[in-house]
């Protein structure tokens, strides 16, 4: 009812959102040169288009919108699914599927396989030609036992009965299948327990990618009780083996050729040993092959033609909800299983993501026993002790208390302070935030401040000072070029699989961009505004505050923005590497036990916390230099 309902929501805000945009427009001054002056505006409009045909876009491939409009169609296809796959063997025996007859291609096939083990034996410099001579003769011996199988004559009056009765059987199952009367009814006991497990039976969806198996139409059950036929069909036909007097004469000669021949081989003769059971192997698999004389199976052939025919004819809706609804794939079936087949399997369906998200969202769930984001209560000492360096108490004159004669310890200033930066004394208690969404938001917040602290100080100087650019400008493009993956190992290696090491990778991602930034917004400053200032009296450091470094400014947020996308890239990577928290860690996880919403829904969190980034950086823009882009 929700998928539904969003289906139409989703219909009408675009056909809406469009045709607000086009009236607006109209209503919007234009000129000959620029058209719309404020095109680049966009529009809340233009944004609810863009992700409203998104998320369509995800209902449909994801075969939500099937699941919430036709929710019978998956089990459905799934008895559709039963009948192809109990035909596949048979169909594999005919040119239906194949290009030519199974039995043409196996003896085709094996014919030649025949004449190349005979030119290979009478050319090999390793046989004496008393082995080739047998070798040769147990070879032409296969080959005669071929057309004993191909031969009509040889047919035996059961083998053509039991085909005759097959073919009998699949005619009238195409029959029959067209009629509202098939399947014929259960007994009272058989439908009693068919309904009892139709009453346990899971909906679509309920349990990952599983489709319900057990039919639950009318239509459904028809093509249930077909694929049954049709697959005792198939496996009596495949217990059929022509097997003639005259084949099998030559078959037990054969064999004992073989039999006698290894008997009499020593340990030492390994080749001899492997080229006849390669010839034996070969036997067997023309033995066990279905080998028909080619007008064999005309009749049965024709019969399963004209039952695949019918079937397909008697699909009516289900193929067309099947190829409208099922884009990219269909459900498939899979011995007494049905499946997603397609882009279900890496698309979830947003109802199922969104349901799995939620549970994720709740602190007593979250992900390995690891909140997604929420809080905790922690002392502010800690957080003091955190902040603080130990070394303002060293620094400090005086000596650290010593204990007395009667075991106690007399605090002192220096000893106090120590207290105070190690985060050893009572404070009261502050949320501050947990999860692995806040532990990737930390990192990617504190490296890039790092890299733009460092960063854009370094970029200015290199664009104002010939020996800074000659000096530091090596340095930075040749670590610069180098993927921060490259770094990872090495970088985690030294600082560890905690945050120290993830953030100083993300530190080292982000300065080369800083730099790059700051330098190209630095050197790119007019001169001329540089003299103009300089005449009205501004020293070099009014010069550089009030004129250099806003210049700079649209390139430096520029390169934040960029660096952000570049950070988050880097962070996933680091914490698929090592790491027990984080969004990476999440999706690493759920990428080795094929959770896809799991894996779907860190890719949602990466993306609009990097939207976040974004929109904040937009913001700040706006703010800081809202000249930008007007001359």
């Amino acid at each position: 009812m929700i998928i539904s309902t969003l289906t139409f929501f989703i219909i009408f805000a675009v056909i809406g959102a469009i045709l607000y945009g086009q009236r607006l427009i109209k209503t919007e001054k234009s000129d000959a040169v620029f058209g719309n002056p404020e095109r680049a505006k966009g529009g809340i409009h233009w944004v609810i288009v863009g992700s409203s045909f998104l998320l369509f876009m995800w209902l449909y491939y994801s075969w939500d919108i099937a699941k919430a409009f036709y929710p019978k169609s998956a089990n459905e296809i799934c008895q559709v699914a039963k009948v192809r796959e109990s035909m596949l063997s048979l169909k594999y025996l005919f040119p239906i599927d194949e290009r030519q007859h199974k039995s043409t291609a196996i003896i085709k096939r094996e014919s030649d396989n025949i004449d190349n083990y005979i030119t290979d034996i009478t050319n090999n410099s390793n046989l004496n030609q008393k082995d080739k001579d047998i070798y040769i003769n147990i070879l032409n011996k296969t080959k005669l036992s071929i057309p004993a199988l191909t031969n009509e004559n040889y047919l035996e009056f059961e083998t053509k009965s039991k085909i005759d009765e097959l073919t009998l059987r699949v005619k009238n199952l195409t029959t029959a299948f067209p009629s509202d009367e098939y399947p014929p009814a259960l007994s009272a006991d058989e439908e009693q327990k068919r309904l009892e497990a139709l009453s346990k039976q899971l909906g679509w969806g309920a349990t990952g990618m599983e489709v319900p198996p057990l039919p639950e139409t009318k239509l459904g059950l028809k093509y249930h009780r077909a694929a049954e036929e049709m697959r005792l069909i198939s496996d009596e036909f495949f217990e059929i083996r022509n097997h003639n007097p005259q084949y099998k004469a030559l078959i037990n000669d054969i064999k004992s050729d073989i039999r006698q021949y290894i008997d009499q081989l020593n340990d030492e003769q390994e080749l001899e040993r492997t080229l006849i059971k390669e010839i034996g192997k070969l036997n067997q698999r023309i033995e066990f092959a279905s080998i028909f004389p080619p007008s064999t199976l005309v009749e049965f052939e024709q019969a399963i033609r004209d039952f695949d025919k019918t079937q397909k004819k008697e699909q009516g809706s289900i193929s067309t909800k099947d190829a409208l609804l099922f884009p990219g794939g269909t459900i498939v079936n899979s011995g007494p299983t049905c499946a997603e087949d397609g882009p279900g399997r890496w698309l979830p369906k947003p109802s199922d993501t969104f349901r799995i998200f939620g549970d994720m969202l709740k602190p007593s769930v979250g992900f390995k026993f690891v909140p997604m984001l929420w809080y905790e209560m922690m002392g502010v000492n800690r957080i003091v002790g955190f902040i603080l360096p130990d070394w303002i108490a060293d620094v400090l004159p005086g000596k650290y208390p010593i204990h007395t004669s009667e075991g106690k310890v007399e605090p002192n200033f220096k000893s106090r302070v120590l207290d105070l930066v190690t985060g050893n004394f009572e404070a009261f208690k502050i949320p501050v935030p947990v999860g692995h969404i806040w532990d990737s938001f930390l990192r990617v917040f504190l490296g890039l401040v790092f890299g733009i602290i460092l960063g854009v100080p370094l970029g200015i100087f290199m664009g104002l000072n010939r020996f800074a650019k000659g000096f530091f400008d090596p340095l930075v493009e040749l670590y610069r070029p180098v993927p921060p993956l490259a770094w990872a190992p090495l970088v985690i290696t030294v600082f560890g699989i905690d945050n120290v090491g993830k953030i100083f990778l993300l530190f080292m991602v982000s300065l080369s961009i800083m730099i790059i930034s700051a330098r190209a917004g630095a050197s790119g400053t007019q001169l001329s505004k540089i003299h103009a200032a300089h005449s009205l009296g501004a020293s070099r450091w009014q010069i550089l505050r009030e004129v250099i470094f806003p210049n700079s400014l649209p390139e430096i947020l520029t390169g934040i923005r960029v660096a952000v996308g570049m950070c988050w890239g880097t962070l996933v990577a680091a914490e698929f590497l090592a790491g027990t928290t984080g969004i990476g860690f999440v999706e690493n996880v759920a990428r080795k036990y094929m959770q896809y919403e799991v894996i779907w829904i860190t890719i949602f969190v990466m993306g609009m916390l990097g939207l976040l980034f974004d929109i904040t950086i937009r913001k700040i823009i706006d703010k800081t230099i809202p000249w930008r882009g007007k001359g």
